[in-house]
């Protein structure tokens, strides 16, 4: 194995060592997949620190502290320990921040959003390989992944940000 990949890999299962994420369909897509850039290894590698840091936070509406948060104040925080970057306050503000990217051309650190409802939105911060972080209001912060059933058929779109 070369030293970018285990690096890679090391950066990835330390992203997902609390979830309940299948670890050799992960390998499977890294293997066939393309390596990631030493930037995109260094914004996991931080995120994987920010997820530890925050991972079982609960769900609360108007949140913005371990006490508990919501999907919007969890990206700002993100987003701010990521590289400073200041985000608006509500997903609806988030989702005009930035400029859109398409589904194949997503990097770790993009926000993903999702409509649950004609007025219900949802956001949270792509890891790569399908997964983002984010504050679910059934299971705080957890991963997710957007192949999932559910996620899959309420995802918007991507934003880059920073």
């Amino acid at each position: 194995m070369t030293k970018k990949f285990s690096l890679m890999l090391l950066a990835i299962v330390s992203i997902n060592g609390c979830s309940n994420i299948d670890h050799s369909e992960l390998l499977t897509s890294i293997a066939i997949g393309s390596a990631p850039t030493s930037e995109q290894l260094a914004a996991r590698g931080a995120l994987s620190e920010i997820y530890q840091d925050w991972n079982g936070v609960p769900y609360r509406w108007g949140g913005n502290s371990k006490q508990g948060i919501d999907c919007s104040a969890f990206t700002q925080v993100v987003m701010m320990e990521l590289d400073n970057t200041l985000l608006p306050r509500t997903t609806n503000e988030q989702s005009k921040a930035g400029y859109q990217v398409g589904y194949q051309q997503a990097q770790t650190g993009d926000l993903v959003f999702f409509k649950m409802s004609r007025k219900q939105k949802h956001v949270g911060v792509y890891l790569g390989e399908k997964q983002f972080m984010h504050a679910s209001t059934s299971k705080g912060v957890i991963i997710s992944r957007l192949d999932n059933p559910y996620w899959a058929d309420v995802f918007w779109h991507f934003r880059r940000v920073n």
